[in-house]
């Protein structure tokens, strides 16, 4: 029976490094919504040209058109004993869809980690990031600051903010965020698998805490 894992949280609650380390030690595919957009983009599959038509317009891309990119990216060897899904499903329907999709591969939705952290945390983490200009280095000015301010230690180029970086936009970011998961935190809370795993702790013990959880499971 394959194993598959909804990662939930925030942006800057640590979701997309705890679903690497968490691929490594289940040995299950990671499996990012914005990675295969961005695959299939650039390879100009027909998902991906279909996707970006409705961008080019400044639409949202239709559920189906993404449920079809997810399940594409199930069928690889690599997902044969399940997979954790990092940025879908968004919405409650999406959610529903998935469950309908999983049943075909011979799975359910074992298991929904939910990062949390406080909002002050998430951007002081995200507003404190600063990019290379030239190789895209990220240094952060708390966590892990340049040598020497406004310079990348490995190429000298600038560093510079990105615009959703930027502590306004982080906080639009964060709202938006919450407005648009809370329904499908509710939704998987009601299934009974739901797990709230406190953010703020250091990644070796949020990893452990998100094994253990499974483990159980």
């Amino acid at each position: 029976m394959a194993t598959f894992i909804v990662l939930l949280g925030p942006p800057g609650a640590g979701k997309g490094t705890q679903a690497k380390i968490l691929a490594e030690k289940t040995k299950l595919a990671h499996v990012s919504s914005g990675d295969l957009f961005r695959e299939n983009f650039k390879k100009q599959t027909e998902l991906g040209r279909l996707a970006q038509s409705y961008m080019d317009k400044g639409e949202l891309v239709p559920d189906d058109v993404t449920i079809k990119m997810i399940k594409d990216r199930l069928t690889q060897p690599d997902c044969q004993a399940g997979a954790i899904l990092d940025g879908f499903p968004r919405t409650p329907a999406q959610a529903d869809a998935l469950e309908i999709m999983l049943a075909d591969f011979n799975g359910q939705v074992d298991l929904v980690p939910y990062i949390t952290a406080s909002e002050e945390t998430l951007v002081e983490r995200i507003g404190g990031r600063w990019t290379c200009r030239a190789q895209g280095h990220i240094y952060h000015q708390t966590f892990s600051p340049p040598k020497q301010a406004g310079v990348c230690d490995l190429d000298g180029s600038e560093l510079y903010q990105r615009e959703d970086d930027k502590a306004e936009t982080v906080r639009n970011r964060i709202r938006v965020y919450f407005e648009q998961t809370m329904p499908l935190v509710e939704y998987y809370r009601k299934a009974g698998k739901l797990i709230e795993i406190d953010g703020m702790q250091n990644v070796e013990k949020i990893t452990e805490r998100l094994l253990d959880a499974l483990n159980k499971k």
